[in-house]
Order: C-alpha cells, then sequence, then structure tokens
C-alpha cells in the first residue's frame, strides 16, 4: 500500500500584498508548522487538522503519486516518488513536499 508524507518546508507571508490588498490584518498562516509532517493513506481525505484550502490545491499531486506517477519523467523532480507544490494563498503561502511511500 503506497502512502504519502506531506512535509511543510516553509511559510511565508507577503506583508506588502497583505497591506496592498486584504481588508483585515492578515497575518501568517496559522495552520501549519514548518516541519510538521502528515501522512496520507487516502486520496479523498485530508488528514485531521489540515487545511481545508491547501488539501484542495495538492490533493491532485498526492493522487498522482499514490497512484504510482512521478513528476521525474519531464526532468522537473530529481526523486520518482516526490514534488513540492504550495497554497494557493498568494499572501501567505505554505510550500510543500509531497513523497510517495512505498510500503
Amino acid at each position: 500500500m503506497r502512502k504519502c508524507k506531506i512535509t511543510i518546508l516553509r511559510k511565508m507571508y507577503n506583508a506588502d500584498y497583505a497591506k496592498a490588498y486584504t481588508q483585515s490584518d492578515a497575518a501568517m498562516c496559522n495552520s501549519f508548522e514548518e516541519g510538521q509532517e502528515f501522512i496520507v493513506e487516502n486520496m479523498v481525505r485530508p488528514p485531521d487538522d489540515f487545511c481545508a484550502w491547501a488539501w484542495v490545491d495538492i490533493q491532485r499531486s498526492i493522487q498522482t503519486l499514490l497512484r504510482g506517477g512521478n513528476f521525474s519523467d519531464t526532468g522537473w523532480m530529481k526523486k520518482d516518488n516526490e514534488l513540492i507544490v504550495c497554497c494557493s494563498d498568494g499572501i501567505r503561502p505554505v510550500v510543500f513536499k509531497l513523497e510517495r511511500i512505498d510500503t
């Protein structure tokens, strides 16, 4: 059975965009901590306490990895079982490392 490990690589905050475009005092994402890890066994449901917006953004890539696909075929990623992605929040994006674990 394949699993996918999600590791939080980086949280960013674009203060200039927050000031220019948001109506409130948007702060850095508080849903995740850098270095935090999650294990996904089911491509349909996110892990407990996982940001629903981020899940929608990365679910398709997780599905690809869990079904045995890879992102090295095109010369993009170095390893077959890994992909670096981020959520679509332009004010406070979070970068994720997705890694297929073959068990």
